[in-house]
């Protein structure tokens, strides 16, 4: 069983769910969105930025390794050369072992100078807080596109089931109507157009059901669920607290995007993040210090000789100019990107604000008694073509206006919906929740 059904068949055990087929499940938009942060496999990936990043800074704050040399080691010694000093070398505590072999051991630590070691962690920890946020933006991006799809999702489920009703219904009459033409009561005229409505019915909700696939297709990919589940939503969760939208200031909102907003936040540490590497690079100019300890066996004028020493760069040439310049340069166009990207936040949030604002006034206009009072029209004219009292072309009139009206009211929720989510993603958290 492969991991994407063993999270299925847990997801089924886990969730107070109830399967209307063998792949179906039956989920409120809140156990959708549980399952997304959890099985998100772009969420997953960049989640590991994370500990790379954290990795890079624990490397950062390592000295650097010690260095040791074994040198001038002779494998034998010819008579002659042992003749010019007219002496041998003794071997080790006067025994035969190193007799006559000479060589040298040094051992080298670089010191880092001018607090380049913990400049450098500074570098490193921003880049590590960076990758927090590009987290945190990429969960703000895939949860707007998520919730949206539920909105989309719920939006259509709501349109098929008006048709469906409609269908339904225009079925009947057309069985209805076929009685009668055969018992030349009704012109088959009317009956063939009723037909031609049932088709015209048929045909719209074939279409519906291609954009609730395209729109499952979706969802699976973003929840990690098998290519044969499909996901149907309950009611709850399409409609958004309008009271709790009232509530909302411009202003506030602006305040709280200024320290929430991922992107805002990348453009603040991007600004730091070149101040810290500008320090780095200009303490790079400093030489670093080399301290040397060395031993000699039988290669100087004493035979076991120890000396100690000490190198470092001369900065003659190269004092680091290019690279501090390259710093120098990417704080200034850090903040200019910070105030580019702090101005585009707040026409965001404004645009969002505003557009939720229009839209929620729309949806207020309709009166909430009007969709029952449309249904009860419906119903008024259904019974009046019935009995013959109206004509089939003002029965059709209406029922085109109906559900004209109705997708009109049901579009309004929607928008509220999707404004919502268009305000939270600009303000960069759930200022609206379901």
């Amino acid at each position: 069983m492969n991991i994407c059904c063993r999270s299925f068949f847990i997801l089924l055990s886990f969730f107070p769910i109830s399967a209307q087929g063998q792949d179906t499940l039956r989920l409120s938009r809140q156990e959708c969105e549980t399952i997304f942060l959890k099985e998100n496999l772009l969420l997953m990936a960049e989640c590991l930025e994370v500990p790379k990043a954290e990795a890079l800074v624990a490397q950062a704050r390592l000295w650097p390794n010690p260095t040791l040399e074994i040198e001038e080691v002779n494998l034998w010694a010819t008579q002659r050369q042992l003749s010019v000093f007219g002496e041998e070398l003794q071997g080790f505590g006067g025994g035969d072992f190193g007799r006559n072999q000479q060589f040298g051991a040094s051992i080298e630590q670089l010191i880092l100078t001018a607090g380049k070691r913990k400049k450098l962690v500074a570098v490193e920890q921003v880049a590590a807080d960076q990758a927090k946020e590009y987290l945190e933006d990429l969960l703000r991006n895939l949860k707007v596109e998520f919730r949206n799809n539920l909105t989309e999702l719920q939006f259509l489920q709501f349109s098929k089931v008006v048709y469906e009703e409609q269908l339904n219904a225009i079925r009947n009459l057309a069985r209805a109507f076929e009685r009668q033409v055969e018992l030349g009561n009704i012109p088959k005229g009317e009956y063939i157009r009723l037909r031609a409505l049932e088709l015209e019915f048929f045909r719209t909700i074939n279409e519906i059901n291609k954009e609730i696939n395209a729109v499952q297709m979706e969802l699976r990919l973003l929840m990690r669920l098998p290519a044969q589940t499909r996901v149907v939503l309950t009611d709850e969760g399409y409609q958004k607290d309008l009271e709790r939208l009232r509530l909302l200031s411009l202003p506030a909102l602006l305040d709280t995007s200024e320290v929430i907003r991922p992107d805002l936040k990348i453009a603040r540490l991007d600004q730091k993040y070149f101040s810290h590497l500008h320090a780095y690079q200009r303490a790079q100019r400093t030489p670093n210090l080399t301290f040397k300890g060395a031993y000699d066996r039988g290669g100087n004028f004493m035979y076991n000789f120890v000396g100690f020493g000490v190198a470092l760069d001369l900065p003659v040439f190269d004092r680091n100019q290019g690279n501090i310049q390259y710093a120098q340069i990417g704080m200034e166009q850090s903040r200019l990107r910070y105030e580019q990207t702090a101005l585009h936040v707040e026409n965001d949030i404004a645009l969002a604000f505003e557009n939720l604002s229009a839209s929620v006034q729309f949806f207020e206009s309709i009166e909430p008694g009007y969709e029952a009072t449309l249904d009860e029209l419906l119903r008024s004219y259904t019974k009046n073509f019935t009995e013959r009292n109206i004509s089939l072309i003002e029965f059709i009139d209406f029922l085109e206006s109906y559900l004209e009206n109705k997708n009109i009211i049901l579009e309004a929720g929607k928008e509220v919906n999707q404004k919502a989510e268009e305000l939270n993603f600009a303000v960069g958290i759930d200022v609206i929740k379901n």
